[in-house]
């Protein structure tokens, strides 16, 4: 349970921001899905339909923070001041708001409970756009991959450690990662790509019974990460060939067309920056582009299509720049402030960055953007966040690198119930699972347990789940129905067989 996202705005007077209910209904995003996903769906089933965790994912991200599906009641233990927080989808295909629950949570997790006070390198490898379909339906070749590329980081960083300290083997030096699957690219295409952040060294052992200390590595030359490009390039071909496919023709016998037409269009056109719907359908997305923001390429290492970047270090001991950089690797795959409605009728979702041809946005049609965030949505069983070496959770050696684990405490489903008591944000008990509210105020200085009329704690009073209770709650607090949706969609025409072109 959870409110679904946040707005701050104004100050409370516990000295940091006061909470206010974030309206998904409001947004851009929201809007759009609510109005065109029932005919594009209509649509789809006339194609073989959607897999049921697609829907899902849509259907719950569309009640996800709205208070008519479900809320509770909290009041002030002193004043009468009350509030009604909505519950949220926790999904974790596209929702902005459950997605930056997660991905606060993770990342206060990684920083203080596995990497060691050490310096932290981010690696990122992109891959070819000819498998980047594949591996966003194919979670075992998926994982596979993003196992080729660690290893390849692992063996380059044992290697030079060899030669750097005059180590006798490679296998005296231990080495350790956290790697993170993103799914999108700045356009919202299917680019499935890996971010790894690596100890920016190796552990050895000193003597045959003493502690394992660290060795910290210079930064690697542009030779070696080139090295690692073309040794992962390698390995996943080999790892492809497997798995019984090529890199050059990754879809081939493939059963997904046939089993599942629509999704696989999506993958396709979400991969290829296709449309899927109106005169550009099957073709390239129209692209706003800015000719003085042109610039050249700055790839660090790249063969056979495979990028590998490694410029982003992190300091031993700036815990704060790393937390941020967790935050970095496990953002949303959409942010709702750089879409918006384009004057003409498309949506507009810009750029992070301008691109090396100057563009800045690109416009889709409602179809398309619900293509895309259909092939999003990672399929079940696909770990987006893995761990290697010494701080997996299966190593041998991971108790001696680590940060300590002895103040941690379980946390059991009645913890959910502390996210409205003020004393367990000021308990020096760390848990597994950071409550909602501590997250909130930890990321965003919003402190939404604290009443912003007196200053006192807030407390659970009510929990709404039928449909009578929830319509009691609204009506208590002057919050009738909503207005009524807006008019479904017209049908549009959408191809949903390029796939087999």
């Amino acid at each position: 349970m959870g409110e679904a996202a946040l707005r701050h705005e104004a100050h409370g007077s516990s000295g940091g921001r006061a909470y206010e209910r974030h309206r998904p209904e409001e947004t851009v995003l929201h809007r759009t899905v609510a109005r065109h996903f029932p005919a594009f769906l209509e649509r789809a089933e006339e194609h073989g339909g959607l897999p049921q965790f697609v829907v899902r994912e849509v259907e719950e991200y569309l009640r996800c923070g709205l208070l008519e599906h479900g809320c509770v009641r909290v009041a002030c233990s002193s004043c009468s001041f009350e509030r009604l927080v909505a519950f949220s989808c926790k999904r974790r295909g596209f929702c902005p708001s459950c997605l930056g629950r997660r991905m606060a949570e993770l990342a206060v997790h990684l920083e203080e409970k596995v990497f060691p006070e050490a310096p932290v390198r981010q690696w990122v490898c992109s891959m070819p756009w000819s498998i980047r379909a594949v591996l966003g339906y194919h979670r075992t070749l998926c994982a596979d991959v993003v196992s080729a590329f660690i290893t390849e980081v692992s063996r380059s960083l044992k290697h030079r450690a060899k030669r750097e300290l005059g180590l006798a083997s490679v296998s005296l030096a231990h080495t350790g990662a956290v790697a993170v699957v993103q799914r999108a690219d700045s356009a919202l295409r299917l680019n499935v790509h890996v971010h790894a952040l690596a100890l920016d060294g190796v552990y050895v052992r000193e003597g045959p019974r003493g502690p394992l200390v660290f060795h910290a590595l210079p930064a690697p030359s542009r030779d070696e990460v080139e090295e690692v490009a073309a040794r992962t390039a390698r390995r996943v071909a080999k790892v492809f060939g497997k798995h019984g496919r090529s890199l050059e023709t990754p879809t081939e016998d493939d059963p997904l067309p046939d089993d599942e037409p629509a999704l696989a269009s999506c993958y396709a056109a979400a991969a290829g920056g296709l449309a899927v719907s109106g005169e550009r359908a099957g073709r390239p997305l129209l692209r706003l582009v800015d000719p003085r923001l042109s610039r050249p390429d700055e790839l660090v290492g790249e063969v056979s299509g495979f990028n590998v970047h490694a410029t982003i270090s992190v300091g031993p001991r700036d815990r704060a720049r790393l937390e941020r950089l967790c935050r970095y690797l496990l953002r949303p795959p959409i942010a709702q402030e750089r879409l918006e409605l384009h004057p003409s009728g498309k949506l507009r979702y810009s750029l992070k960055k301008p691109w090396s041809d100057g563009s800045v946005a690109v416009l889709l049609e409602p179809e398309d953007l619900l293509s895309r965030l259909c092939a999003l949505i990672p399929p079940p069983r696909l770990h987006m966040l893995r761990y290697f070496g010494v701080l997996s959770s299966h190593a041998a050696r991971r108790r001696e690198v680590v940060p300590s684990a002895s103040t941690e405490t379980a946390t059991g489903c009645g913890k959910q119930l502390a996210l409205f008591q003020k004393e367990s944000l000021d308990d020096d008990v760390r848990t597994r699972r950071k409550p909602w509210a501590w997250l909130l105020r930890h990321v965003f200085q919003v402190d939404m347990t604290t009443c912003p009329a007196c200053g006192r704690a807030m407390r659970l009073l009510e929990t709404a789940t039928t449909p009578e209770a929830v319509a009691r709650l609204l009506a208590k607090h002057g919050l009738g129905p909503r207005p009524p949706p807006l008019p479904p969609a017209p049908t549009v025409q959408m191809v949903f067989a390029f796939m087999k072109r």
